[in-house]
């Protein structure tokens, strides 16, 4: 059975990852970062948070954020 690392570099690197997807599926349907928070319903500091990838984003914010953008939570996850 897989053990997790020692560190949590491994998670803030997936964090990234998560808000790079977030922000190239954004920025190719030509959206700002307020159109997208607005329409989530979650505040302007929590969506920077999240395409910055300085926050472990909860699964329910999560789905509003690719249900705004029209795209299935997974393709955020795992690009």
């Amino acid at each position: 059975m897989p053990t997790l690392p020692d560190d949590d570099d491994w998670l803030l690197a997936e964090q990234r990852a998560i808000g790079d997807r977030i922000r190239v599926t954004r920025l190719r349907q030509n959206r700002t970062q307020e159109s997208v928070f607005l329409a989530a319903r979650i505040s302007r500091s929590t969506y920077q948070a999240i395409e910055a990838g300085t926050v472990d984003v909860r699964i329910g914010t999560l789905r509003k954020v690719a249900w705004v953008l029209g795209v299935h939570v997974t393709d955020l996850l795992h690009g």
